[in-house]
């Protein structure tokens, strides 16, 4: 027995010490404890390339009007996440963010946000948001994963078991289409449902906690995020990979969002 700990300990120490590098952390507001195995810099270094590879693949809008709305909320968002954690001794969390906000013409209504602050919104999605606020719920909720690491968690466990625990640049090097593929699933750079990896509860909870915070922080009511979710449950047919319903259900989301209000509404300045 102790012969088969000892094997056991010396497997992990593998897989979590001298190929991965191991973080524990908390995630802010919710304070649930994480574990990603690659450092978040070199996701960020990887997402440089990944973002600018997807806008020379697809179309941005040139709707002018649009973009500027997507930009401002953007902007917003993106200064009131660095002053909540700056006053909270976070500003680590976005080290080498180079915040970027693009409006792609797609039908599918899909958000997403890379590491390093790289953000694509599709034009489908513009129907339910409706109005500046409504995007404000869809953009802090999206921003938010990326404030909690959530990619960094999916993108651990999937490389984990896909590529039998490599390391990042490893898989890099010898797994580049495998690698760039987790990479882009766990982030929700698709258009498609099945294309991304599903965020589990925990992780839609704890978005839509910070991007309540947020979106209050930049000045847009944060009450609008229960009417949006519920277009979401009305809308009916093919909703995209940020927002199945799966983890957790509409109803639980909406009572969710509205257990939280009173907490986010103390950041909300009209």
């Amino acid at each position: 027995m102790k012969r088969i700990v000892v094997i056991l300990t010396i497997v992990v120490s593998t897989l979590t010490g001298s190929t991965f590098f191991t973080s524990c952390s908390t995630v802010p507001i919710t304070g649930r404890q994480q574990f990603n195995m690659i450092p978040e810099s070199q996701l960020v270094a990887m997402s440089m390339t990944s973002y600018d590879q997807f806008l020379n693949e697809n179309q941005i809008s040139d709707d002018r009007q649009k973009t500027d709305l997507v930009k401002r909320v953007g902007n917003k968002i993106a200064l009131a996440v660095a002053a909540y954690l700056e006053q909270n001794g976070l500003s680590s969390r976005i080290e080498g963010y180079d915040w970027e906000f693009n409006l792609v013409d797609d039908d599918i209504p899909n958000a997403w946000c890379m590491p390093g602050g790289k953000v694509v919104v599709y034009t489908g999605i513009l129907p339910y948001t409706k109005t500046e606020t409504g995007l404000a719920v869809v953009m802090g909720h999206e921003i938010a994963h990326a404030i909690a690491r959530h990619g960094n968690e999916r993108m651990s466990q999937a490389m984990l078991i896909e590529t039998g625990g490599l390391a990042l640049a490893a898989a890099i090097d010898s797994k580049p289409e495998e690698t760039k593929g987790l990479f882009m699933m766990a982030y929700g750079v698709g258009t498609s449902v099945g294309l991304s990896l599903p965020y589990s509860r925990a992780h839609e909870t704890e978005a839509d906690k910070l991007g309540l915070i947020f979106m209050a922080m930049a000045g847009y009511n944060p009450q609008e995020a229960v009417d949006f979710w519920g277009r979401m449950a009305q809308s009916g047919g093919q909703k995209p990979p940020e927002f199945l319903s799966t983890h957790p259900s509409d109803q639980t989301r909406i009572a969710d969002l509205r257990a939280f209000m009173p907490e986010a509404l103390k950041y909300y300045k009209q």
